[in-house]
């Protein structure tokens, strides 16, 4: 394809400069196109134009004047389309910070921790884009927003922690009045599911009894928190709320309140989990010394450094409160409760999706080992007597037999 004249033909016959080149001779421009541009050295196109007093100029990414023009049209378009940012738009990013934060506190329908979880999302995003607090919003562009989605991955924060941080951003920039938003090009990130490695059936009671004997003054209260949170599936943060209130021996059921639920949800705000052998066991002895009834049946509220101990000198790996709420999960659907039942144990309130998705493996080895159970032969018989079938005869075999002697 040949090449525009190049700085060379900045001057006519006449020695003067073109009217239609710039005083460096590198752009050109067009009379009748107005926001059209070439640069010179390249032969390459531009598109400029003014958007509620700022300067946007675009590569088209061609040389040819034809194609330039059909793309310039819809750069036009897509620019005069834009809503115009009001006379009162933040100018920085901290600006536009602190509306978001006051729209954060705002919200009728979100928990305290969900808005105290944002607020460390802002946190984490301030600390990973150094300066970033007086930067000018116009100046925030894709590229920049990629290369802190870099350093943000590279700091060593999850996949799950990366998307939500990126989500506050968006935020941030939305409520700035940015359009478009350059948050929006960066990808979020996959996030797996992480593999669980849950004590086996004989190792967890080794390590009950390591907890029970560690000599502290609440080592037998930390193994209770243990057996509590994995004979009932409770998080945490639910099991401090359950007092023995909440407990029926005689219906054989605990009341739990939802420790995660939307405050706009339709489901009920509490939960009703069927009371397990083991957790009658231990519910039994703890009422022996006959607690008020708005007492929390726990002694204790945590114990991650009891349970780490123990794991360690049984040689286990590590897990964690919440891993307790999986190996109640675990055990039940081994057990052979239908996972939508487990789900309703755990609170959930998707119909067993998420259940699904952790736990869908138990179920396909649960699924193959019925499988060895179906069978379609007679009692009494190791297969199916069938008939043999005929060998197929070719055409000319068929015409031979059909003759006569």
């Amino acid at each position: 394809m040949k090449r525009p004249q190049r700085r060379a033909a900045a001057k006519g016959k006449s020695g003067r400069r073109d009217d239609r080149l710039s005083p460096d001779g590198k752009w050109r421009s067009f009379p009748k196109v107005p926001h059209l541009l070439q640069y010179m050295p390249t032969g390459m196109y531009y598109a400029r134009v003014k958007v509620c007093g700022k300067l946007v100029r675009r590569k088209l990414k061609t040389d040819g004047y034809s194609k330039a023009l059909l793309r310039l049209g819809d750069f036009l378009k897509d620019q005069r389309t834009k809503a115009p940012r009001s006379d009162n738009a933040p100018t920085i990013f901290a600006e536009a910070q602190i509306l978001f934060e006051k729209d954060l506190e705002a919200r009728h329908d979100l928990q305290p921790r969900a808005r105290e979880y944002r607020r460390g999302c802002v946190k984490a995003l301030l600390k990973t884009w150094p300066g970033l607090d007086n930067l000018k919003l116009t100046r925030i562009s894709e590229t920049e927003c990629n290369e802190w989605a870099k350093r943000f991955r590279d700091a060593g924060y999850d996949a799950h922690y990366f998307n939500q941080t990126l989500s506050t951003l968006r935020f941030i920039l939305d409520r700035a009045e940015l359009n478009p938003n350059p948050a929006r090009k960066v990808k979020r990130l996959g996030v797996k599911m992480r593999e669980l490695k849950l004590p086996e059936p004989d190792q967890f009671q080794q390590l009950l009894e390591n907890m029970d004997q560690g000599g502290g003054g609440t080592s037998r209260h930390c193994a209770d928190l243990v057996r509590f949170l994995a004979f009932s599936g409770c998080r945490l943060s639910e099991a401090k709320g359950v007092t023995w209130n909440d407990v029926d021996l005689k219906k054989g059921t605990l009341k739990v309140k939802n420790a995660k639920q939307r405050t706009t949800s339709e489901a009920e705000r509490r939960r009703t989990v069927p009371i397990i052998a083991d957790m009658r066991t231990l519910l039994e002895r703890l009422s022996e010394s006959n607690p008020a009834p708005d007492k929390p049946v726990c002694r204790v509220h945590e114990c991650q450094k009891a349970l780490t101990r123990a794991c360690r000198e049984l040689n286990i790996a590590r897990i964690t409160h919440h891993d307790l709420r999986h190996l109640f999960a675990t055990r039940c659907i081994e057990s052979g409760v239908d996972i939508p039942t487990v789900s309703r144990w755990l609170g959930h309130v998707d119909g067993g999706a998420l259940a699904m998705r952790v736990y869908g493996h138990l179920r396909d080895e649960h699924s193959a080992e019925m499988a060895t159970k179906v069978t379609f032969t007679a009692a009494g018989k190791t297969a199916v007597e069938q008939k043999p079938r005929p060998e197929a005869q070719t055409p000319a075999a068929q015409q031979a037999e059909a003759k006569p002697d």
